[in-house]
This record gives structure tokens, sequence and C-alpha cells, in this order.
């Protein structure tokens, strides 16, 4: 998981270097593609579910799993690039959002508080603690914004399987109050998708 997830963090990061105006997210692609086989991994997504490529590339009002394709970024696009790689046995997943060019302040203010509400869901996790302490605490968080948090998708596991339970609401559930963290190994992936209210 550690190999995994590393080389999944290392492969974000040099996504991130080529997000500027002009250059396509089939391009974002193909570089995370061969940085990925050169790596000896594979890449998660590429044949999932009939996925047609190597990493997903969100941009502005996509909220997740976007299609690399032929469009060019755009001065003041965001974009999500999401990784998973598959390396030993194991997937590593990790997603981050990206300003292209110079971004307004409506964009940079949405890819804080989704930061933060990260941030503090993680900072509530701790043996004992009720999965729907995470969502409520990401949806409070979201709320003071005046944020909707997107219930179509959520947090899961990853490991040996590329997607796996736990299932992590990102928004208050109340009757979701019988599922426990219960060991402090728990790996899960987040991707925090809201839309302005």
């Amino acid at each position: 998981m550690r190999a995994s997830g590393k080389l999944a963090a290392q492969v974000l990061e040099f996504a991130g270097t080529l997000v500027k105006p002009g250059i396509s997210t089939d391009e974002i692609d193909q570089a995370v593609h061969q940085m990925i086989i050169d790596n000896g991994a594979y890449p998660s997504p590429l044949g999932y579910g009939g996925f047609p490529k190597s990493v997903c590339t969100s941009l502005n009002e996509c909220i997740c799993h976007g299609i690399p394709d032929s469009r060019e970024l755009e001065d003041g696009d965001i974009i999500n690039i999401d990784v998973t790689v598959y390396l030993n046995g194991y997937h590593g997943d990790t997603s981050a959002t990206f300003f292209c060019g110079e971004v307004d302040e409506e964009a940079k203010t949405l890819v804080q508080v989704t930061k933060e509400c990260l941030y503090k869901a993680i900072s509530v996790c701790a043996p004992g603690v009720e999965f729907k302490k995470i969502g409520r605490t990401i949806n409070d968080h979201a709320d003071k914004y005046r944020y909707g948090v997107v219930r179509q998708f959520v947090g899961h596991g990853v490991g040996r399987v590329f997607h796996a339970d736990p299932v992590v609401l990102h928004f208050s559930k109340l009757h979701n109050k019988f599922f426990f963290l219960q060991f402090t190994c728990f790996i899960f992936v987040w991707g925090l998708h809201f839309i302005s209210l």
C-alpha cells in the first residue's frame, strides 16, 4: 500500500505540473500513462468498467470521473486529476484540483473550502469514531460557505481492490450510525465534490 500510494502521489504531482493553458487532457493522460508504466505499475482506471483512459480529468463543472479528450485547457479553468495506480498487487488512489493560469475568486474559494473539508474530516478519524461523523464534519463545514455536497459519490476503501469497503458518505445521514472506524489501518479515499448553491 505504501509503495502504490507513494507512486500515485508522485504521478499526481507530476500531472499537476502539466496543467497550463493550451495542453489537452489527452496529453495529460498520455504523460500520466507513460509515467505509471515506466514505474512498473498499471493505471487502474484503464479498462475499469469500460473506462477508456488511464486517468480521470474533470474540468470546471464536471464533478468527477471526467474522460480525457482533445479539449485544451484554458486560462481560468480548474481541473481535478484523479490518479490510481496498481503496483505489486495494490491500488494507490489520489486526486487533487489544480488551477490553470489565473482563476477567479469563486473557484479559489471552492477549492479552498473543499481542502478544508478534507482535512477536517481526516482530523476526526480515530478508532471507535462512527463513519457518520466524517460525513457530518464535511457537510457542516460546506454548509458554512453555502456549498452543497454531491450525494451521488462517496469515499471508498482501497487496497487489493480498486473500490472497496468501507463506503464513506460526504454528507450527514442520521441513520448511518452503526458503522465505526474499528482499526487504525483503514485506508479510504475521499473525492470531495461540491456545488455552489
